[in-house]
């Protein structure tokens, strides 16, 4: 048995050159940031015009699927397979050190590198909008009332690959030149987070209806969002085959 952990290909464009002590390329460390995650940046080109648009997606295996509105430039012109950077980046610290050269943030981030394509047939499309409700809020899909034909159809899906990435990540203390200790100024580590906020039930509920039943149990006030994000991924990757 090969003991090396599954890891993508190093090329030109996912390689590390920066602090390549901090690239990580095997799945289980890119995929653990891109999971902590529910919005990502997606950067393309057309007709020779840079764009990048921040989305929500998902991951299944070794895919990432994002949707939007069918009259998408950004969603029409990706389903053609062009190729696409797939961003995702976790502020976890800010790093104050004693001089501002030394001034940092500590991060997890992740470039995916692949080319889309839609997701076509309307059964296809269909368990792909309940993957992405389920992915966030595991048995969700069931509750809900099904989408109309006008939502199908006013709603595209687009899947992509991932043929090569890789993630970097900083985990570093204050630290400063040896001369600058002594220098007085106030230096410190502060922890960044997002965190779940009290929920606002709808006032139109309807009467009976718990919170349990629409797949919100990971989401309680105070939690992290990356570890919401990591618990509800878990869940979903752990469904039963055909669900």
């Amino acid at each position: 048995m090969d003991p090396t952990p599954p890891a993508f290909p190093i090329t030109p464009r996912n390689r590390v050159r920066r602090r390549p002590q901090r690239g990580h390329y095997d799945h289980e460390t890119v995929f653990r940031v891109l999971d902590a995650a529910m919005l990502c940046h997606i950067a393309y080109v057309i007709d020779g015009q840079p764009y990048c648009t921040p989305t929500a997606f998902w991951r299944e295996g070794d895919h990432l699927y994002w949707h939007g509105s069918s009259a998408s430039r950004m969603l029409r012109a990706e389903a053609k397979g062009i190729p696409v950077c797939l961003t995702v980046t976790h502020m976890d610290a800010i790093v104050l050190a004693r001089c501002g050269f030394n001034h940092s943030i500590n991060y997890r981030a992740v470039m995916a590198f692949g080319h889309a394509a839609p997701v076509a047939g309307t059964e296809a499309k269909l368990r792909a909008m309940d993957a992405f409700i389920d992915r966030f809020f595991p048995g969700r899909a069931a509750a809900l009332r099904p989408p109309s034909a006008q939502e199908i159809k006013a709603t595209m899906l687009v899947g992509m690959r991932i043929e090569d990435a890789s993630a970097k990540i900083r985990d570093v203390p204050v630290h400063d030149d040896e001369a600058d200790y002594a220098h007085p100024v106030w230096t410190e580590l502060v922890p960044l987070a997002t965190v779940l906020g009290t929920p606002e039930p709808c006032p139109r509920q309807a009467p009976g209806v718990t919170r349990t039943a629409g797949g919100m149990d990971a989401y309680r006030p105070g939690r992290r969002l990356d570890e919401v994000m990591a618990e509800t991924a878990a869940a979903y990757a752990a469904r039963p085959a055909g669900d």
